[in-house]
């Protein structure tokens, strides 16, 4: 059962999806210091210093924070303003990784058509029997013809 497992564990799939996984990760904690630590503050000046991080409602008369942090301490709260920059991380991520997919897809129709045109020319490049040989050849088959009428 290990041999199995291990035959498994090495094949290519498993270790790219495994370094994807990997590399996703690192990636998501990259947009999400993007958002929290550029984006969010940009666009916290454009709209008046606002800081969605601490966007929330009380859902309890005991809350009376004006953290998000604090306001959790003292009873239950929506934090939709939480939820916007994760939001925001998302479209970031989605727009990043739909780019990424653009760009691949036009690198694979541009070495296909490399690709095309490369058979082309070696179609093209190959000697074409020239018109003389033709002409020969059709002498003779016309002769063989009449040799056996």
């Amino acid at each position: 059962m290990f041999k199995e497992f291990q035959t498994f564990i090495a094949k290519g799939n498993v270790m790219d999806l495994a370094v994807g996984v990997i590399i996703g990760g690192a990636f998501g904690l990259i947009v999400t210091s993007l958002t929290n630590d550029i984006i969010m503050p940009i666009i916290g000046v454009i709209f008046g210093g606002l800081d969605f991080s601490n966007y929330f409602l009380p859902l309890s008369g005991s809350v009376t924070a004006t953290t998000l942090d604090a306001a959790k301490e003292q009873g239950a709260v929506l934090a939709y303003g939480n939820f916007l920059t994760v939001v925001l991380n998302f479209l970031i991520l989605a727009w990043i990784i739909f780019l990424m997919v653009k760009g691949v897809n036009k690198m694979r129709a541009e070495a296909e058509e490399r690709m095309f045109k490369k058979e082309e020319e070696e179609k093209a490049a190959e000697p074409e029997a020239p018109a003389a040989d033709i002409a020969l050849l059709t002498e003779i088959r016309d002769l063989l013809a009449k040799q056996k009428a």
